[in-house]
């Protein structure tokens, strides 16, 4: 099963919608909080080229994109194929 990681902040609503979206797949996910971890930013910005929003997913290292990238993957049925792979 390939690793999710979720950059995100606190009071961040998308951020609360994809991690409840995965709570709610029963995907486990690494939280990389940018807020409580400056230097993360930094790592956030080279491995997603560049996206300044948030959430920036990535799976299996592979970045998805946001929020709205996630629930599209889910809604097509794409999601779980991308965990497994």
């Amino acid at each position: 099963m390939n690793v999710i990681e979720v950059y995100s902040k606190p009071a961040c609503g998308y951020c609360a919608l994809t991690m409840e979206l995965l709570c709610r797949r029963g995907l486990d996910y690494v939280a990389i909080d940018v807020a409580a971890e400056p230097g993360r930013l930094a790592e956030m910005l080279d491995r997603s080229g560049g996206h300044m929003s948030l959430p920036q997913i990535f799976i299996g290292g592979r970045h998805v994109g946001g929020y709205m990238e996630l629930a599209e993957l889910d809604r097509r049925g794409a999601l779980d194929a991308l965990v497994a792979a």
